[in-house]
């Protein structure tokens, strides 16, 4: 791929998960889980967890990635059959070779699966190979201690806190701020990810 943009269509996958571009069609597969499991979106800034939420939810995510800022993806579990959530790489910047991933959730039944690692390892392969980036960037609500939890698991560095960064839907947050850059990927976390996916290989 001569270079990322963000208006082509990108798949990603491995042999557990699916990662494909999200469509406003894609509210039918989602929306069992705005009903039934609203807290999923506790600590989010983009809540959606109602019809109506959703819906606007996936309009944003579409109309930020007809402006280049985001490429979202609705996530496929292989092992079930059945989708499993979303997520989104975001705030790309080409020119500096950096970008977010984030917006992630998925429903209860496949936290703790290992879909979180698995989906992980395919987004940094192509962030730091196809996209060509030397840094990927990860935040979070600062309270959100399994999210933090999730993403120093796979192999993230805490490098601080943003404080009242953002406003959220009860009031601001304070943000932290995670961090993998290319040279770490390649040399020492890929590998570990690997393994802790594949203890056997």
């Amino acid at each position: 791929m001569k270079e990322f943009h963000p208006d082509h269509h990108y798949s990603i996958e491995n042999d557990i998960v699916l990662l494909r571009p999200l469509k406003k069609d894609d509210f039918e597969h989602l929306i069992t889980y705005s009903i039934h499991e609203p807290e999923l979106w506790k600590y989010s800034l983009t809540p959606a967890n109602s019809e109506k939420l959703l819906k606007q939810y996936i309009e944003n995510a579409l109309a930020e990635r007809q402006e280049g800022k985001s490429y979202p993806f609705i996530v496929f579990d292989k092992r079930t059959e059945q989708y499993a959530g979303c997520t989104r790489f975001y705030d790309i910047q080409l020119f500096h070779k950096t970008v977010s991933i984030g917006y992630t959730w998925y429903g209860k039944q496949f936290q703790g699966t290992g879909l979180n690692k698995n989906c992980k390892i395919i987004m940094l392969d192509f962030a730091f190979k196809a996209m060509q980036m030397e840094r990927v960037e990860f935040r979070a609500d600062a309270r959100n201690q399994k999210s933090i939890a999730a993403m120093k698991s796979i192999g993230c560095k805490e490098e601080g806190i943003l404080r009242s960064n953002c406003l959220a839907p009860n009031g601001r947050r304070d943000s932290i701020v995670l961090s993998i850059l290319k040279s770490e990927w390649d040399h020492k976390v890929r590998p570990q990810l690997l393994h802790k996916i594949n203890p056997k290989s």
